[in-house]
């Protein structure tokens, strides 16, 4: 089975979804479809894409119609993200009547890297603690856009909470930080339940759509991470074989969809 986890849905219909009014940046929606959802179904068959989790845009906030709407009519094929939030004390109350409301959400996404310090600060926030917390009392993953440079306080939470299943998204942004804090981030492989997303190849490198110019390093990510923790996310899948070329097609479905059966519910 192959599963994407990384689609961002849009809307141009600004008055049903609106933007945040804490948005950090505003995407481009002239070229946006009046039935998105319906465009990526077509591009899921296209791709012979047979199960997705939808990432919730940030532009959005904590207002998370679209992707109600999204999950209400793809009950069986899709799953969603949610963003709260930590500065705002009612978040994890939030969450909790947004997953009883809307059970196919999995995860929710945390953004810290340099230039969104606005979102949080520091992993250490009380505000940030107590989302953490409640996402785990749901059984959430907890999806983290992180920057390398964060990758020392998510150790240091998950030292308080083991329990976590953890997905760093895009490589962790290898392009947003130096050596020294990727090491840290490569030392998240150490935790057992954390999971590495092989995707963003695009934020660093130029030469789609495989990205051959960046094996070397996704090579060592991958060899930290092994094939069982790492999961593909946007673009081709086949850029899992174009940088897992020496590895067995088993671990090559493993990446593709096979770690995410494991960690989802699509029955």
């Amino acid at each position: 089975m192959i599963i994407e986890w990384n689609t961002h849905i849009f809307s141009p219909d600004l008055e049903r979804y609106p933007f945040h009014s804490q948005a950090v940046y505003y995407p481009d929606l002239s070229q946006k479809s009046v039935d998105p959802l319906q465009d990526y179904l077509a591009h899921m068959k296209r791709e012979e894409i047979d199960r997705a989790v939808l990432v919730h845009p940030e532009p959005y906030g904590d207002n998370h119609q679209l992707i109600f709407d999204c999950l209400k009519r793809e009950k069986e094929r899709l799953r969603g993200t949610c963003l709260f939030y930590p500065h705002d004390p009612d978040a994890p109350s939030k969450l909790e009547a947004l997953v009883a409301q809307l059970p196919q959400i999995v995860a929710i996404r945390f953004h810290a890297h340099r230039g969104k310090e606005m979102y949080l600060n520091s992993f250490a926030d009380i505000g940030v603690r107590n989302l953490w917390k409640k996402a785990l009392e749901l059984k959430l993953i907890i999806e983290l856009h992180i920057g390398p440079n964060y990758a020392l306080q998510i150790a240091e939470v998950l030292e308080s909470y083991p329990e976590s299943t953890v997905l760093i998204d895009h490589l962790a942004e290898p392009h947003m930080g130096d050596a020294v804090e990727y090491a840290h981030v490569l030392d998240l492989a150490n935790f057992e339940k954390v999971y590495m997303k092989l995707s963003g190849l695009n934020h660093f490198a130029q030469d789609a759509p495989f990205y051959f110019s960046v094996r070397p390093f996704t090579a060592k990510v991958i060899e930290a991470f092994g094939p069982g923790r790492m999961v593909w996310g946007g673009g081709s899948h086949q850029i899992v074989d174009a940088h897992m070329d020496e590895f067995s097609d088993t671990d090559k479905r493993k990446v593709k969809g096979g770690n995410l059966v494991e960690l989802l519910d699509f029955s």
